[in-house]
């Protein structure tokens, strides 16, 4: 049994709780799509050039054919996986009687330099995303894109649509030309908190830079297990470069990044912190206590070790509040959201399972 299929089992018998789903994604079916939330002069951009989409991008993140993208049962003859309401619906939503469900759609806007196309793209997403899934079901909120290489017009089209009641977060691929600490987006993550909107570091991302630390791998299979790194340098310059100072009511969801490294890096940065704390005079108390604070992380992918080891990690993280369910839905791993619960306390299953996401969302 996995965290996105009940497999041989029911729902009740996992768990006959309440279950928020903090990661399902949309996928953008087609360029045309959007074209009815595009104005004609962006239509005729698109239709002059032959463009059809930011498609490099989205496949650097999740090949198209690769099983982690999508699991097979998942995948549809005759459209693209998760690009319609009725499929989310029918293999997440209904199944797992879920009561609300964060929706996530990475279109590899990133990838564009054109900062008027990106801008403009951007907007049709999230337009796209209010009117084909948000106000067709009232289980859903939403995670708006942003032009993420722009920081003015980042800010600007959080202050368009952060007002809408149906979104409450704002999307950061997780592999970026910059790290997400620096101060250039400190006014974003302002306007995020004046929102009240989530920051989602997210899996995936367009980088001029290799996706590793020291290079750029031969096969997939590296790129995704070094994935990791980027989400501990995105977390460790969030944390050392004052932006919880900067935003004090700031949250953030690290999704689709795992969870099983943050009490070794919250060891060594706490460690580093206590000797080289001068650099950050900002940073008045221990990383790890930051982290507990300001950050909350989904169980998909869980990397599991033994039942022991997992609750040897649960326990490490020194809460009951670090953990929100997810499908990851539609993308494929082999975790065991069973296991999962056996290992961790009585009292952080139904943090885990929907408490968390619902006091951290403020749904």
């Amino acid at each position: 049994m996995t965290t996105a299929l009940l497999e041989n089992t029911t729902r009740d018998a996992v768990w006959p709780g309440p279950v928020i789903d903090c990661d399902v994604h949309a996928n953008v079916p087609s360029l045309e799509a959007l074209f009815p939330y595009l104005s004609r002069h962006w239509i005729a951009w698109c239709t002059e050039r032959g463009w059809h989409g930011p498609v490099g991008g989205v496949n650097l993140a999740y090949p198209p054919g690769s099983d982690r993208s999508c699991r097979p049962e998942w995948r549809p003859a005759d459209r693209s996986p998760a690009s319609e309401l009725g499929l989310l619906q029918q293999h997440v939503l209904d199944p797992w009687r879920v009561e609300h469900a964060i929706l996530t759609c990475y279109y590899a806007v990133d990838s564009l330099r054109h900062p008027d196309w990106a801008a403009a793209l951007a907007r049709a997403v999230n337009d796209w995303l209010v009117a084909e899934w948000l106000d067709r079901d009232p289980r859903l909120a939403g995670t708006l894109v942003i032009p993420a290489r722009d920081p003015a017009a980042m800010i600007e089209e959080i202050h368009r649509v952060g007002d809408h009641p149906g979104f409450v977060q704002v999307l950061l691929p997780v592999r970026h030309a910059a790290l997400w600490g620096q101060r250039q987006f400190h006014p974003v993550f302002q306007a995020m908190a004046e929102h009240g909107l989530v920051a989602g570091l997210h899996f995936g991302g367009i980088t001029t830079d290799a996706p590793s630390s020291s290079g750029y791998s031969s096969y997939y299979v590296e790129e995704y297990a070094a994935e990791w790194q980027s989400f501990t340098a995105q977390v460790t310059s969030l944390v050392s470069e004052g932006v919880f100072q900067v935003c004090p009511e700031l949250r953030v969801s690290v999704l689709e990044g795992g969870f099983t490294w943050l009490p070794v890096w919250g060891w060594r940065m706490d460690k580093e912190w206590k000797g080289l704390r001068r650099e950050v005079p900002w940073l008045d108390r221990r990383p790890l206590e930051i982290i507990r604070e300001h950050m909350r992380f989904s169980v998909a992918p869980a990397d599991l070790g033994t039942r022991e080891q997992t609750a040897t990690v649960l326990e490490w993280l020194g809460s009951d509040d670090m953990l929100m369910f997810a499908t990851d839905y539609p993308h494929g791993y082999d975790d065991d959201i069973a296991e999962l619960l056996a290992a961790a306390p009585p009292s952080m299953r139904p943090r885990l399972m929907a408490g968390t996401a619902r006091d951290w969302y403020r749904l």
